[in-house]
């Protein structure tokens, strides 16, 4: 019997063994170097949300406003809601609401031009009063016209506005969330943090939680009825605001938007508020 030369498998065994090794490494290049933290996931998500928003011009639409006060009784308003989409990292979007019903509001203007780490620029035409007010940044947590929205949940979403921390992912209603605390920056806030659910395939905000300065929970908005323009753009056409502290609501039912209608910077001054019918 002719035994086989025990040196005669070392080149094998050394090749299996160079291919083992270099499969290993392979493997490990391929690992992140560092593990991504809460903080770093929270703001990829909201840089995400930002990303997909980005392009589309200005935008118009109606909406219905219900006021429900705590014993169910209801109030309606009809506005009009204009943007202007404002391409600098440094300043964000501007904003322009009319309300057209019912009387005693008619012809009520807000304006917002929101900033990043400044105080947002926004001011109130009182028809009433005849006069444009410009709003206090210290009171920029004040209810907007005896609803259930503050003058800050009005203004476009930033995302230097905030810090942020992904806490978990979970099951939102059909869809699968991430769960993302955000933490105001802006020195005047009434929130301490939000709490907010974006859905994983599209980064829409399905649901905020509001907390106040004495970390308890304060409001709660559902964004329901999501609609896409230009296949692209997601807007909501329902939006809930539920105060848990005052037993209020405010519902806000928008119609379909329409989107780059020639809208410009001159559409969105102070002055212009007087004039607006």
């Amino acid at each position: 019997m002719i035994r086989p030369n025990p040196l005669s498998l070392r080149p094998n065994k050394m090749f299996r063994s160079l291919l083992i090794t270099s499969a290993l490494a392979v493997a490990v290049s391929s690992l992140p170097a560092v593990a991504e933290t809460s903080e770093e996931k929270g703001l990829a998500i909201a840089r995400e949300i930002d990303k997909r928003d980005i392009g589309f011009g200005d935008s118009q639409s109606t909406l219905t406003m219900t006021l429900t006060n705590k014993h169910g009784e209801k109030s309606v308003r009809k506005l009009r809601l204009s943007t202007l989409e404002i391409l600098d990292d440094g300043v964000g979007d501007k904003s322009l609401t009319v309300f057209d019903h019912p009387r005693d509001v008619k012809g009520t203007a807000f304006l917002s031009f929101t900033k990043i780490l400044e105080p947002d620029d926004q001011w109130l035409f009182l028809p009433a009063l005849k006069r444009v007010k410009r709003i206090s940044s210290a009171n920029k947590s004040g209810p907007f016209v005896g609803s259930e929205f503050a003058y800050e949940d009005l203004v476009s979403f930033e995302v230097g506005k905030y810090t942020f921390k992904w806490i978990r992912d979970e099951a939102c209603g059909e869809l699968s969330c991430f769960v993302v605390e955000r933490f105001p920056l802006y020195e005047n806030s009434g929130y301490t943090r939000q709490v907010t659910w974006v859905d994983q395939t599209e980064y829409r905000v399905q649901k905020v939680e509001f907390y106040d300065r004495k970390e308890s929970l304060l409001k709660t908005l559902d964004q329901s009825n999501y609609t896409q323009y230009l296949n692209k753009y997601w807007r909501p056409l329902k939006m809930h605001m539920v105060n848990h502290q005052t037993g209020k609501e405010t519902t806000l039912e928008f119609s379909p938007y329409e989107f780059q209608v020639g809208l410009n910077a001159g559409s969105f001054t102070p002055n212009r508020l007087k004039k607006i019918r």
